[in-house]
């Protein structure tokens, strides 16, 4: 059985480094063997595959890994947690970076590990809730983006994240557009030490063979969903001009209206009613008017 999952050690553990989980850094550490299972089952591990690890802690996810798969990659911000782990784990298959995961690119990571592109990997973490959404980005939009992700994430982060047509959100869209997304499980907040305010949910992204939807350039499609998304209480015909003017592109509200009639979206909806295709094909009735990415 895993050690890392006993409450009695996460506690002597943290006394002997003179740690008290802070709430900034996302330090809440799992302790049911359940919710550990299922992240593992979710992730499809085999024995030649080649994962990193964000956010490592103690360790509990980090034993698991190191004996099922070829290579790990842990990544941990806290100077204390990292020299602990490379103390504890002698695995030949670990090599841990202390560094600041949105400082440092996928690619830079696995070369810490002597891995080269084009390489294959898995994205496999407890991610800290406050950088959730920069991690996932800084992930899915690399220049090597990972295969498949397995992430534990609030409950309302993950629902945002998988919704539909009327809940649609900048953050939906923005991980959409790279991947397929689905919620795996529930986790109770009890099931972390110290528990957290909220429950938390097993998240699964798979990465797509190629984008959903034809548009212009993911720089203008983003840049377009952006500008809606700031003024989401006003209906598109008012919410899309103003967005845009915000973000420095000025177009007159009779050509954004056009636009989106052209592209066969009212402009009296709302912009968490429209789906990717449809944004993709307002970007493209608006690309004139926006700048070269």
């Amino acid at each position: 059985m895993n050690p890392y999952l006993s409450q009695t050690f996460v506690r002597a553990a943290l006394a002997r480094l003179g740690l008290r989980p802070t709430r900034g850094m996302g330090q809440n550490f799992l302790i049911d063997a359940e919710s550990l299972a299922q992240i593992v089952a979710a992730a499809e591990l085999s024995a030649a595959d080649t994962v990193i690890e964000v956010g490592p802690g103690l360790g509990v996810l980090t034993w698991e890994l190191t004996q099922q798969v070829e290579r790990l990659v842990a990544v941990e911000l806290d100077k204390r947690l990292a020299a602990r782990l490379g103390e504890e784990f002698v695995a030949a298959n670990l090599t841990i970076v202390q560094s600041d995961v949105l400082r440092r690119t996928p690619t830079e990571l696995l070369a810490a590990a002597g891995i080269r592109p084009p390489a294959r990997y898995k994205l496999v973490a407890n991610l800290p809730y406050a950088i959730t959404q920069p991690t996932l980005r800084h992930f899915l939009e690399a220049a090597a983006p990972p295969e498949l992700c397995v992430v534990l994430v609030q409950w309302e982060v993950a629902e945002r994240i998988c919704a539909g047509p009327g809940d649609f959100s900048m953050l939906a869209h923005s991980v959409q557009y790279y991947a397929e997304a689905e919620i795996v499980a529930r986790v109770p907040a009890r099931s972390f030490m110290p528990a957290p305010a909220v429950d938390s949910a097993i998240l699964r992204l798979r990465r797509r063979a190629a984008p959903p939807v034809l548009s212009p350039d993911s720089a203008t499609l983003f840049r377009v969903i952006k500008g809606a998304f700031l003024q989401t209480r006003k209906q598109l015909g008012n919410a899309l001009p103003g967005g845009l003017a915000a973000l420095g592109v000025k177009i007159p509200r009779e050509d954004a209206q056009a636009a989106l009639q052209s592209a066969g979206v009212d402009p009296q909806r709302r912009a968490e009613t429209v789906t990717l295709a449809e944004w993709a094909a307002v970007a493209e009735a608006l690309k004139s008017f926006m700048p070269e990415p």
